[in-house]
Order: structure tokens, then sequence, then C-alpha cells
């Protein structure tokens, strides 16, 4: 079996998920199971479908997040080797060729990946783009509107 590439960041931020699910939201949605109870007839009884339902919901992201965790390797950025090439993990300041805008992306795993972050899926078709590249080159990236042009500026390993 493959194990996904989680960085280190990424992997504390779903422990600590897994923490705030397991501590404060699972004991949470059982009180709220055990008042909705109280209430009598559970056949017609909203609160308590809408527990239940969220209780599934919490249950299946606990499940989700241990397998991640359980099986993924965890990859230390900090002990990369710098270099000036992208690889999973590094930081990667681009220009855009056709307005000259700078945006900084990490290249992290694909359940890490937040854009609004700046954190970019490895199976991201940029991250694609970029991965065995040098600072310096210029990357054509095929986005919805077409096609664009980044020259990578920098990458960094932090």
């Amino acid at each position: 079996m493959t194990r996904k590439p989680l960085t280190v960041n990424g992997a504390e931020r779903l422990r600590t998920n897994l923490r705030q699910l397991k501590t404060v939201e699972r004991p949470r949605i059982i009180q709220a199971i055990a008042e909705a109870r109280a209430h009598g007839d559970l056949s017609e009884n909203a609160e308590y479908h809408a527990a239940r339902e969220q209780q599934g919901f919490i249950e299946g992201r606990i499940k989700e997040i241990e397998h991640v965790l359980s099986h993924c390797e965890i990859i230390d950025v900090a002990l990369l080797p710098a270099s000036t090439r992208v690889v999973f993990g590094a930081t990667v300041q681009l220009e855009d060729q056709d307005d000259g805008s700078e945006v900084n992306y990490q290249i992290v795993g694909e359940i890490e990946a937040d854009v609004r972050l700046g954190l970019l899926s490895i199976s991201s078709p940029i991250a694609r783009a970029l991965v065995g590249k040098n600072a310096g080159d210029v990357v054509e990236v095929a986005v919805p509107g077409g096609s664009k042009a980044y020259e990578i500026v920098a990458v960094r390993y932090a």
C-alpha cells in the first residue's frame, strides 16, 4: 500500500482536530442525544435525529483522520536538503508572467491542502507542473481559462 505524504505541520493540525473531536465534540453530542431522548417519543423527535446525524458525521471524521495518520508518511520539510528544486514540502514563490503578481504556495499532501492558506495539493495541476523545476524556470500551467505562465522566483524549505 502506498503511503500518502503529509507535512509535519499538516499532521499536527490533524492531531489537533482529532483531539478536539474526541474530547469536545463527541462528549457534547452524546450529551445532546441523552437530552433529546429525555424528551420522549424518538420517532418524531427532530432534535434526536439531528444529534444522531451529527454523531455519525463526527465518528466518520474521527475514523478518517485516524486512517490518514496511520497510513501516511510524515515528511519534515526542515530536514530536506536546501535546494532551488521544487519537491514535496517546498514553499514556492511564483510570479505571474501576465500581470507580474506574486503568490506563494507550499506543496503539501492532499488531505492538508487549502489554497486559501497557500497549501497546494501535490496532485494539483499547478504542483505537478512545478515539481522537479528550479528557481528561475518558467512553467506553463493548464487552468480552466486556458494556460497560465509562472516564473519560479524562489524555492524555500521551512
